[in-house]
C-alpha cells in the first residue's frame, strides 16, 4: 500500500515538506484497530464522500444512534441505513464497489477518524470495504456539546440550485466548519476544514475561497485536486440541522502569502433539518488563524 500518489508527492515537494510526509504518511493502515473501532461506535455521524453517476462529487452527512457506524471486521465498516434517498449520492453506491472517503468526527473531543475505501450495498445500509484508516490532529476543531436528538423532526424536500441565495451564503459566511471530498483516480477522500467565522470568503454566488491551513503535511486533498479538479462541500447549520451541499471544481492558488483554495460551484442541494443531531455553540479551537477583518 503506497501513502501517496502523484499528486500529493507534487504537492508536497512544491511547498518542501516530502520528509515529513513520509513520516506522517506511516500512520495510514489499511485496517481498524481497536481503539479505531470503539471510536467508531460511539460517533452519531459520519461524512461520506464520493461521486454521483453523473459524475458530480459530493460530501454527504449520514446519522444514527451510537452504533449506527460500527466496524464488523478488520476490514469493514457498516452504516446502517445508507444515504439517504433525497441525497444526491443516494444512488452512488453500487454492487460493483464504489470509491468512497469517510470522516467520523466527533466535536465532543475534538477527535477524527478517517476512513477510505471501496462502498457497496449491505442489508444494514452501506459496507465500507477499508483501504486506508487513519487519525488526523484536532487542530481547527471546534467543540461541541451534542444536547440531542430531534425526535419529531422530518427532513423537508431537498431544494437544488445552480448558485447559492442570500441565506445560503449567510450560512457560509458565518460557518467556523465544512467539510471537503475530493476524488483522484487511486480514490475519494473526505477532509474536515475549520477556522473561525468567516475564515470562508464568499467571492460571489458561485464561488467560494478559503486559506489552506498549515496542518500534517500529507496534502491528500490538495493532492487529489492536482488530479481531478472535482470538489464536493458540506455545511452543516449545527442548531437546526439545515445542510447545504456543493458540487464543482477546485484548484489551489500559491501566494507569498501562502496557499488557498478556490471553489466553483456548478450545482447546490439543500436540506433542512436533514441532520436530527443538535449540537451546542462552539468553543473556537486555538490554533484557528485570525481571519482578515475587511471580510463581509
Amino acid at each position: 500500500m503506497r501513502a501517496y500518489h502523484p499528486g500529493s508527492l507534487a504537492v508536497q515537494h512544491r511547498v518542501g515538506v516530502r520528509d515529513l510526509a513520509e513520516h506522517v504518511g506511516r500512520s495510514i493502515s489499511p485496517g481498524i484497530r481497536p481503539v479505531a473501532a470503539a471510536f467508531l461506535a460511539a460517533q452519531p455521524m459520519l461524512v461520506l464522500g464520493a461521486a454521483a453517476p453523473d459524475g458530480r462529487v459530493w460530501a454527504s452527512l449520514l446519522t444514527g444512534r451510537p452504533g449506527f457506524t460500527r466496524a464488523t471486521g478488520p476490514h469493514t465498516v457498516s452504516v446502517a441505513g445508507g444515504v439517504p434517498a433525497r441525497d444526491p449520492l443516494a444512488t452512488a453506491v453500487t454492487d460493483a464497489g464504489t470509491p468512497v472517503g469517510t470522516i467520523a468526527l466527533d466535536p465532543r473531543t475534538r477527535r477524527r477518524l478517517r476512513l477510505n475505501g471501496t462502498a457497496r450495498p449491505s442489508a444494514r445500509g452501506v459496507l465500507v470495504e477499508t483501504e486506508r484508516v487513519f487519525s488526523n490532529c484536532p487542530k481547527y476543531l471546534q467543540r461541541r456539546d451534542l444536547y440531542g436528538y430531534e425526535r419529531e423532526s422530518r427532513p423537508a424536500a431537498t431544494r437544488h440550485a445552480r448558485a447559492l441565495t442570500p441565506d445560503q451564503e449567510h450560512l457560509i459566511r458565518t460557518a467556523d466548519t465544512f467539510f471537503v471530498a475530493t476524488a483522484a483516480p487511486d480514490g475519494v477522500e473526505a477532509s474536515h476544514r475549520g477556522g473561525g467565522p468567516g475564515f470562508v470568503e464568499l467571492v460571489s454566488p458561485t464561488e467560494l475561497r478559503w486559506a489552506d491551513y498549515p496542518g500534517n503535511a500529507m496534502f491528500l486533498t490538495l493532492g487529489n485536486l492536482e488530479e481531478d479538479g472535482r470538489a464536493g462541500l458540506l455545511f452543516l447549520d449545527w442548531r437546526t440541522g439545515t445542510t447545504l451541499q456543493l458540487s464543482g471544481f477546485a484548484h489551489t492558488e500559491y501566494g507569498p502569502e501562502g496557499r488557498a483554495v478556490r471553489f466553483r460551484l456548478d450545482a447546490v442541494a439543500e436540506t433542512r433539518d436533514a441532520s436530527p443531531l443538535r449540537w451546542s455553540a462552539p468553543e473556537y479551537s486555538p490554533s484557528n488563524p485570525p481571519v482578515p477583518k475587511d471580510r463581509p
